[in-house]
């Protein structure tokens, strides 16, 4: 039944994950009202640290955000719910979370920037598609997102700045600063960019090397979405929770006029708003899109040239574990801490996928132990291997880029969630591109393993790519209609007063992490709004490229 008591605002924003809420506070901040619509419960971070403390499944970094029948998320352990049905032909396992602050709870806090070249691939290398806008018109949106998480890393990453970074570098941990001595002249390893505290900042404080960053920082040294969505609050933004928007309802003209939504007894409530911003992530938010037929867009809405849920990316890597010839304890300080940047662009790239070398600081106790235990060593045995392992075991990844192709997309699944709406499906195969970068990965780990004197030698599978979780490309926003769902500034082609908020919209995965992107872009999205409404002009191009400024 509908609710007597009707939700309206200026913005209506579908999601409450880091990219909408920190929209949000923006758009907060004129003196608009904002209401933010999340599938999702109101969770805390001591509730997310003590179920994590207290689960059997310490490996499983999903085990403390369960699925709710009224807001199902993707499960894959102990058990897999198929709430993101398989079309193959490459499984497509996404992992993220539908709760207010969204998946960036269990993030590393990579916050990195493209380089230059990501934005016009198609121009340099004849691949993919080029951008709408380039790097300087996205410059001063990474920027203010930066000072707003509280960024720090390496300027060594081909990405120029027009200011320093608002954080310095976090400490590189003792293993990492060996294989960066052993690796150098060969390689240069760097600080990872990341949204984490290397010193007291905004109220937070500075990283205490639990090694825990994924699933959940336990003192907030990282940024993420719960603390967005808690400073969109602070500026007055509304947040309605537990809020499943399953279509979104337009006029004769094709204006969005409502979202509705069903609370978690299956009620419907309508919410009323002038513009509305879908800000869930690139797998929900084409769904939301194609769930929303009408008899006028009856390909659902935003669909008109059947390129929602289209171009779906990601960055599947594939990896080496090896035994350094010294101890070096990986287990100290965040779980993602260096990288090498060397081969993230270049000429290859007409020919193969370019890629970011990753190393991992996870401990290996509780894999080891596991191993140890399943392969039946016990008593002196035991101890001396799980010391071993523990000690010299290493593991670096690659980070692929894969190309937007229309045939890998989100369409909807015939089979059904709890609430009665048709489930997201993936169609997702690695192309030709991706798997000779991932073979040029592979040379790059034979010589990174024979500089750290590596020996037991274990190349993940070829045709067992891991899923780094980074959504992309299924609204990619664009300069021509026929090939993308929105223009420059997010605002759907069909609609006037629908835009969308999402690392869905980036058109290219390029090499890094896809959330100081969605955030950068959907912060230039609300300084757009902004400037339509009557508030001030958006600010020039940053010019870092020594470019003509717009």
């Amino acid at each position: 039944m509908a609710d007597s008591t009707p939700l309206s605002a200026d913005y209506v924003i579908v999601g409450a994950g880091i990219i909408g809420a920190m929209l949000a506070a923006k758009l907060a901040r004129t003196g608009a009202s904002v209401l933010m619509l999340e599938a999702g419960a109101h969770v805390t971070r001591g509730e997310i640290v003590g179920r994590f403390r207290n689960s059997t499944r310490r490996s499983d970094w999903m085990s403390p955000y369960p699925s709710l029948d009224s807001a199902p998320h993707p499960i894959y352990k102990p058990e897999e719910n198929h709430h993101l049905v398989q079309a193959g032909p490459y499984p497509y396992k996404a992992e993220y979370i539908r709760q207010v602050g969204g998946t960036s709870w269990h993030w590393a806090a990579h916050a990195w920037r493209n380089v230059p070249n990501d934005f016009k691939i198609k121009s340099l290398y004849g691949v993919g598609v080029d951008w709408p806008i380039d790097y300087d018109d996205l410059e001063p949106y990474y920027q203010e997102a930066e000072e707003i998480m509280g960024v720090g890393g390496s300027t060594k990453t081909g990405s120029p700045r027009s200011k320093p970074f608002p954080m310095g570098e976090m400490a590189m941990p003792y293993a990492m600063q060996r294989a960066r001595d052993r690796l150098a002249g060969t390689y240069e390893v760097v600080g990872n960019t990341v949204a984490r505290n290397s010193r007291s900042f905004d109220g937070r404080p500075p990283c205490c090397g639990n090694n825990s960053c994924q699933p959940i920082c336990p003192i907030d040294a990282q940024y993420h979405g719960g603390i967005a969505v808690q400073q969109a609050l602070a500026v007055g933004v509304k947040l309605q929770a537990r809020a499943n928007v399953f279509q979104l309802e337009h006029d004769a003209k094709g204006r969005i006029v409502a979202a509705n939504y069903y609370d978690p007894d299956k009620n419907v409530h309508r919410v009323t708003g002038k513009t509305f911003i879908v800000a869930s992530n690139g797998i929900e938010s084409p769904r939301l899109l194609l769930l929303s037929r009408s008899d006028k867009f009856k390909n659902g809405i935003a669909n008109e040239n059947d390129m929602v849920g289209r171009h779906l990316m990601d960055h599947p890597s594939t990896s080496l574990t090896f035994d350094a010839d010294e101890d070096v304890w990986l287990g100290r300080g965040p779980q993602s801490p260096v990288s090498i940047n060397s081969m993230r662009d270049g000429g290859f790239r007409s020919e193969h996928s370019p890629y970011r070398l990753d190393f991992t600081n996870i401990s290996r106790v509780d894999g080891a132990t596991s191993s140890l235990l399943k392969a039946g060593v016990y008593g002196k045995e035991f101890a001396e291997k799980l010391r071993h392992a523990s000690a010299r075991e290493m593991n670096v990844k690659s980070v692929l880029e894969v190309l937007p192709v229309p045939e890998n997309r989100i369409d909807l699944a015939d089979e059904k969630d709890a609430m009665g709406l048709q489930n997201p499906r993936a169609h997702y195969r690695i192309d030709e591109y991706t798997f000779k970068g991932h073979k040029a990965a592979q040379k790059d780990f034979a010589k990174i393993a024979e500089l750290m004197g590596g020996t037991n030698l274990r190349y993940s599978k070829d045709d067992d790519f891991a899923n780094n979780q980074h959504i992309c490309g299924t609204l990619s926003f664009g300069s021509d209609r026929a090939l993308s769902v929105c223009d420059q500034y997010g605002r759907a082609w069909d609609h006037e007063n629908l835009y969308f908020a999402s690392t869905g919209v980036l058109p290219t995965s390029a090499t890094c992490n896809s959330t100081l992107n969605g955030i950068a872009v959907g912060l230039r999205t609300a300084a757009h709004l902004i400037a339509e409404s009557g508030g001030p002009a958006m600010p020039p191009r940053s010019n870092t490229l020594g470019l003509k400024t717009a």
